[in-house]
């Protein structure tokens, strides 16, 4: 399968992204492996995926498929077992179900299926393949011929050396314990945890609360988000046309810069999403 550049989905307006309706992709190669791909948005700002690999599946790069790009990028595991392995320097990272990893630009990596159920992984990128960050630019990078799986130096001095390994980090792996996590001040209604918050791209992970709901917001750069678990309600008093949003899991939502937004759940038990804004929040 040769190299393809994937579908842009995007949007002018705020708007629900049903799972039934979202872009279906396939890419890869036979002997690095294919990769399943639903393209929620891909904006001129940010771009939201969901990939997935069978069990014992992985993708690695080729000639033409360099994965390495000019973007921040958050995977957070939805279901399965994800291993992340940057095969320039041996790293290798393993998230499961709800945990999340996080690499800067020019992070060559590689992914791999390590469970018994098909993996599943929700992916903010940013700046977007639609600023040139994605394949154009991964084929400006010297190709890697021989990729190494295990960091040979820390051998012979592991643990006295751990403080050094996670210095040296390019992949950055995000549990609960390694989140910066807010209290909504208004309603006290909702929590959210922040994975990361750079200068491109900012993905958290929000929590409303039974019957609950958030302050109004708005944010400088575009919103996607998926929905976890539970029911989520939105309401974008200035949108045009439909303003009242209803949202069930694996659902998504666009919202563009500068829209006022407020999160509600009607039912009693919570309901979680994970969301990113780029450039900034």
């Amino acid at each position: 399968m040769g190299y393809k550049p994937s579908p842009r989905p995007v949007f002018d307006r705020p708007s629900h992204i049903p799972y039934a309706g979202v872009t279906r992709h396939l890419w890869g190669e036979e002997n690095a492996g294919l990769v399943d791909d639903w393209i929620y948005a891909s904006t001129e700002n940010i771009h939201q995926i969901v990939f997935g690999m069978q069990p014992g599946g992985c993708f690695k790069h080729t000639d033409a498929f360099r994965t390495i790009f000019g973007a921040d990028e958050l995977l957070y595991v939805i279901s399965g077992t994800l291993g992340l392995a940057n095969p320039e320097t041996g790293e290798v990272c393993i998230a499961k179900q709800g945990e999340a990893l996080f690499f800067r630009k020019d992070t060559w990596h590689h992914g791999f299926n390590l469970g018994e159920e098909q993996v599943r992984v929700l992916e903010f990128f940013a700046p977007p393949p639609a600023k040139g960050t994605s394949g154009p630019y991964a084929r400006t990078k010297p190709l890697i011929t021989e990729n190494r799986y295990i960091q040979q130096e820390f051998l012979g001095r592991w643990p006295m050396e751990a403080e050094a390994q996670n210095k040296a980090r390019t992949i950055h792996p995000k549990r609960d314990a390694d989140m910066l996590w807010s209290l909504d001040a208004e309603t006290q209604g909702a929590y959210t945890g922040f994975y990361c918050a750079t200068d491109q791209l900012t993905v958290g992970k929000t929590t409303v609360l039974g019957g609950k709901r958030t302050s109004t917001e708005r944010h400088n750069g575009d919103e996607c988000l998926y929905v976890v678990s539970g029911v989520l309600n939105i309401h974008i008093p200035d949108a045009e046309g439909q303003a009242w949003f209803e949202l069930n899991p694996r659902d998504g939502f666009y919202i563009p810069a500068g829209f006022d937004h407020q999160y509600f759940n009607m039912s009693h038990t919570p309901c979680e999403f994970v969301f990113g804004v780029a450039p900034v929040m």
